[in-house]
């Protein structure tokens, strides 16, 4: 669910189609997107064996560990695109602002998090060129909460 104040309009990132943008400004750590309904987790194995796993790995999310959501119903937190230099933190299903963002800002993470590890995107970075290819768990979890850690402290 996202808890900012938002629309869906196109993204200003070439060839990503729509995107997040808010509605609201956001101070930098705080909490834009926090999961809700989520009915249940898979491994990736088990999506990529499923009979509509064409359907399901686009839509395919690491949550923890090798742990996946699929969600092909396309909620409106499946227009966040993907930025190396994002404007959320990904961390454990949540979005946080990375810094403080202004109204009229595109919403943006760093897929490698929510890929598995070792798993290339079907596209290349949209600025770099770059291909994003999933970060092993326990790198994704050390960089995520270092940053949340220091966003967190920078609050008080």
């Amino acid at each position: 669910m996202i808890l900012a104040s938002y629309r869906i309009a196109p993204s200003r990132i070439p060839g990503a189609g729509q995107g997040v943008f808010l509605d609201e400004r956001v101070a930098a750590g705080q909490i834009i997107v926090a999961p809700d309904a989520i009915p249940r987790v898979y491994r990736l194995a088990d999506i990529e064996t499923h009979p509509d796993a064409a359907e399901l790995l686009p839509a395919t999310v690491r949550w923890f560990e090798e742990w996946y959501t699929a969600t092909p119903e396309w909620p409106d937190e499946c227009y966040i695109n993907h930025a190396f230099e994002p404007t959320g933190l990904w961390h454990l299903g949540f979005v946080f602002a990375r810094r403080a963002l202004a109204s009229g800002e595109e919403l943006t993470v760093d897929y490698r998090h929510l890929l598995a590890p070792g798993q290339r995107e079907a596209f290349d970075d949209a600025l770099s060129g770059e291909p994003i290819i999933g970060l092993p768990w326990n790198d994704s979890l050390r960089q995520t909460s270092a940053e949340l850690l220091a966003l967190m402290q920078a609050r008080l």
